[in-house]
């Protein structure tokens, strides 16, 4: 796609407004804003600036082979420099054109993985520990920390419900198109009979925005004191110590049971405004619906997103048709990437289409 000379001009001016401002200000806040927006907006001034300098020359160089002042051979040298920038700019267009695609705000933000076993019984909650188990060996690739806030293990193993947070620059980017009901078929360690049995684990990933207006008040809230629910000991079964939080306008519960009641009541409050701004969030893209079309996942936490397959050893992602055939290294979360990379791409390529039909 050809991007308007007066569209990468803007760009260009943007940033150099926000050089300008960061040498001239004296504001603490302002600067810590201004570093944000330089940081995100440096790899597109150098994307736009290289296409510019690309358009530039091959400006110039079609100009000398249209002078009839040059001679026969230095015309011959120009046409072939020109060819060449010609084969290289539909990919720097491309280049750019990613690089100008709106951008999720919350694509830097940390957040808040949840995982419930879904229909299947213990197995159900076997694989809610092995996504877990997944998501957090990928954290740890990407170098982020995972902190768990609370958690509910099943007899069996896994668990019945594992909330944990994730803090590093670029989770959500990463993970936001991993929420959704993930399906698992395989023999369970509880089948006697050697039955593939299917069960389901619903996963959601809850941005932390940096500030979060939601008009939020703990005026609407309604605090309980309850025993935490550990593997037992003295200090769970003497010690009052989980707080769970009810917003009574919206109904939204929040549970944390770590053993510090103070820990407690701050993590319940940041995980209910999460759970708020992920409501309005949702609202939001719902009514963007149609504009979203084609892009990856609705944000739909019922919709089946995914199916690992284990007698097969395949994972398909029934969003975009991908099916790989390495589901060891996937669920064991070394080959994640290959999934979560393919998704992005397929976004990026899907809105960069809806951009050029928008013109």
């Amino acid at each position: 796609m050809h991007i308007p000379d007066i569209k990468l001009a803007q760009v260009l001016d943007r940033f150099e407004q926000i050089e300008a401002r960061m040498s001239a200000t004296m504001d603490s806040d302002e600067i810590v804003q201004l570093g944000k927006d330089y940081a995100e907006l440096k790899p597109v001034a150098d994307g736009v600036r290289k296409l510019r300098d690309v358009r530039s020359e091959m400006a110039d160089l079609e100009a000398m082979v249209a002078d009839p002042d040059n001679g026969a051979e230095m015309k011959s040298m120009a046409r072939e420099e020109v060819q060449t920038l010609k084969e290289t700019l539909p990919a720097l267009e491309k280049e750019v054109s990613l690089l100008l695609l709106p951008k999720d705000k919350d694509d830097n933000a940390s957040i808040v993985l949840e995982i419930r076993a879904g229909t299947g019984g213990d197995e159900a909650a076997i694989f809610a520990g092995d996504l877990f188990a997944m998501y957090a060996r990928y954290a740890s690739i990407q170098g982020w920390k995972v902190e768990i806030e609370s958690e509910a293990e099943a007899d069996m193993g896994g668990y019945k419900e594992i909330v944990a947070s994730i803090s590093g620059a670029g989770a959500y980017g990463k993970m936001k198109f991993e929420s959704g009901v993930h399906r698992v078929q395989r023999v369970p360690v509880t089948e006697t009979q050697g039955r593939i049995h299917t069960s389901a684990a619903t996963v959601a990933v809850l941005p932390e925005p940096a500030d979060i207006d939601i008009g939020f008040s703990m005026n609407d809230v309604r605090v309980d004191t309850m025993r935490a629910s550990g593997a037992g000991g003295q200090h769970v079964n003497k010690t009052d110590s989980a707080v769970r939080m009810t917003h009574v306008p919206t109904g939204v519960v929040v549970v944390c049971d770590a053993k510090s009641q103070h820990m407690n009541r701050a993590n319940a409050e940041r995980l209910l405004k999460m759970k708020l701004y992920d409501i309005e969030k949702q609202r939001i893209d719902s009514e963007r619906a149609e504009e979203r079309a084609g892009q990856v996942g609705s944000g739909d936490r019922s919709e089946r997103i995914r199916t690992y397959n284990y007698p097969q050893g395949r994972v398909t992602d029934h969003r975009i048709g991908l099916t790989l055939y390495n589901l060891d290294k996937i669920v064991a979360g070394d080959a994640l990437n290959d999934v979560v990379d393919t998704l992005m791409a397929e976004d990026q390529a899907a809105r960069l289409a809806q951009m050029e039909m928008q013109g």
